[in-house]
């Protein structure tokens, strides 16, 4: 059984190193910037289709091995993977993102192998923490769709203002671009020069709502895309969309209040086997050892492991209110 573990951890540094050096020939610096430019023309594209020249400038090399990169492109997840880093803002690369989990997962799990010499804990153990890099991708993606829905209505109010001094569409776009914070006015700024990159107002507007995947954002982009097909006063438009999207926020902070004690509840329920193990064994190593050398305490650890994802997730669902 050892004989299988080290073989399962060298597959996994074996991994690492070929996708350490795959990432040699992925764009960094200014040609990830490009890459991001590049995005509204990939997310057109999937709408509708361009010529064979296009296709060719917006692919992307993955690695610098033809068969690792043929590889990469044709999983159904990479697109998924590439939008949601983009989504957070994180400046790393598929690759590095993808390193970085094989990486920790095979760092946690041979730390525990050696520690306890149970395998099954071990591979357990590098599965979770190999999710840890992506947990936290996600974890920037959502503070950073927090801190765009957060911003909306002061943003909208600010493009009302200057619809109604005389601006256009395009031009109050591109004043919130200039005034609000970020992650507002990064997303407007892209959304501002797709249009003067030629891209057409619906394509960009669509675009916009597609990077950030937020109910507001689309509330937004349809008003605005139906007031350009059938009239009307644009101002007062988005004057009550606004409102609509600051009302909808008060409601949800006072559901986060309301439910804070829960969520908390669910925390401590989570960490206390944890965080309670850890000291026992701290601090009685012999006697906390019987949960993994022991066959009764093996299955234990199993239905205590169980028991408290089932927990954590139940929890969770009975606090998580969508309006």
């Amino acid at each position: 059984m050892p004989i299988i573990v080290l073989l399962v951890f060298f597959a996994v540094a074996a991994i690492v190193v070929l996708l350490v050096a795959a990432g040699g020939g992925l764009a960094r610096g200014q040609q990830k910037q490009i890459l991001d430019r590049l995005e509204s023309v990939t997310l057109a594209g999937r709408r509708q289709p361009q010529d064979e020249s296009l296709h060719i400038i917006r692919e992307e090399i993955l690695s610098s091995v033809p068969a690792i990169n043929r590889w990469l492109h044709q999983l159904d997840w990479f697109p998924r993977l590439r939008r949601i880093l983009t989504q957070s803002d994180v400046r790393w690369t598929l690759s590095g993102l993808l390193a970085r989990c094989a990486t920790v997962g095979a760092a946690a799990g041979l730390a525990l192998y050696w520690r306890t010499r149970v395998w099954p804990f071990a591979v357990l153990l590098g599965v979770v923490a190999a999710a840890g890099p992506y947990l936290w991708v996600l974890f920037q993606r959502s503070r950073r769709f927090a801190a765009f829905e957060a911003s909306l209505p002061e943003t909208l109010e600010l493009m009302v203002r200057a619809l109604r001094a005389g601006y256009g569409l395009t031009a109050a776009i591109e004043t919130a671009a200039r005034e609000m914070p970020e992650p507002v006015a990064g997303e407007l700024r892209k959304c501002f020069e797709e249009q003067n990159f030629g891209l057409e107002f619906r394509q960009a507007m669509l675009n916009l709502a597609e990077r950030m995947p937020i109910h507001d954002v689309r509330l937004v982009v349809t008003a605005v895309l139906i007031q350009k097909e059938s009239g009307g006063n644009l101002a007062e438009i988005l004057e009550k969309v606004a409102y609509v999207i600051r009302e909808r926020f008060r409601i949800k902070r006072q559901i986060r209040v309301h439910t804070a004690q829960g969520r908390l509840t669910g925390w401590i329920l989570t960490a206390v086997p944890v965080v309670v193990g850890v000291g026992v064994y701290i601090l009685n190593p012999e006697h906390m050892s019987k949960l993994w050398t022991h066959p009764t305490g093996i299955k234990l650890m199993y239905g205590a492991v169980a028991g408290t994802l089932l927990g954590g997730l139940v929890i969770r669902k009975i606090v998580r209110i969508r309006i």
